[in-house]
């Protein structure tokens, strides 16, 4: 991976740099960052009280709270003001689903969302309105000036670089695996920190990514037991994500408990 200077880690915990550091140290293959995605103020209030050491946001999830699809449907200073008020409630590091970047140009966006006080974010290569992946050199590019205005404006900033191939289903398997690994290396070299290959569930498949990837690899959870956490670190990921699953989980269960009080009035809101 190419060498980006970093701005230097503050030596008060609270600091942004701190706290940017601290995200990015935790980022270690076969050890991993386990990070149950939040969506508000108390959701993630309970993932800092049940022990994670970082939030991370799910953009579906912010983007149902909303009342908007997912998919840059909702408004930037929506989305802006969502992690605020999250990074105001708890002390630890917060990363941010920050879909393809809102369009917004790469200077105006590390400025805005450096204001809120998150310090990482996901970006993705697939055109969230149509689907379509983006060139990888044009990825790459984005990314790399990412990282140049973070370090114009002294931020220190962590940067998920979402892949979309296997999600997009963008050619054979072996293309998808290929175009992965091709992306994640293009990715990293641009400057960003880890690769989050999205929609890649199979085991050996994971492996012959972080074997082919020489940096950290984020993989999704999936549905509930279907990939158990010592299997994914075992297979050498640095970072293991939810999504809107916890979110989905929690609202089936809100339904269930409707439902339950329209037909029975004997407690019907046991959960």
């Amino acid at each position: 991976m190419t060498s980006h200077p970093i701005p230097a880690a503050s030596t008060d915990d609270t600091s942004p740099a701190h706290k940017a550091a601290a995200l990015r140290a935790l980022h270690v293959p076969g050890d991993p960052l386990v990070v149950p995605n939040a969506w508000d103020a108390v959701s993630a209030t309970m993932v800092i009280d049940a022990g994670f050491p970082v939030i991370a946001t799910s953009s579906a999830a912010t983007a149902a709270i909303l009342g908007y699809a997912d998919g840059e449907a909702t408004p930037v200073e929506e989305v802006l003001a969502a992690t605020a008020r999250i990074v105001r409630v708890v002390s630890l590091p917060v990363t941010v689903d920050f879909e393809r970047g809102y369009g917004l140009p790469a200077h105006e966006l590390v400025e805005r969302l450096s204001t809120t006080g998150a310090v990482g974010l996901n970006l993705e290569d697939s055109n969230p309105a149509t689907g379509e992946m983006i060139d990888p050199a044009e990825q790459a590019d984005f990314l790399a000036s990412v990282r140049e205005a973070a370090v114009s404006l002294g931020v220190d900033l962590v940067i998920n670089a979402r892949t979309d191939s296997f999600l997009r289903r963008a050619g054979s398997p072996t293309e998808q695996l290929e175009g992965t690994i091709e992306r994640g290396t293009r990715y990293l070299a641009a400057g960003a920190d880890c690769v989050y290959p999205i929609g890649l569930g199979d085991y050996a498949v994971i492996r012959q990514v972080t074997d082919g990837i020489a940096g950290p690899i984020n993989i999704g959870y999936g549905r509930r037991g279907e990939r158990p956490l010592a299997e994914l670190a075992a297979l050498g990921v640095a970072r293991i994500s939810f999504g809107p699953s916890l979110q989905r989980q929690l609202y089936n269960k809100f339904a269930s408990a409707l439902f339950t009080a329209l037909a029975d009035d004997q407690n019907p809101f046991v959960l």
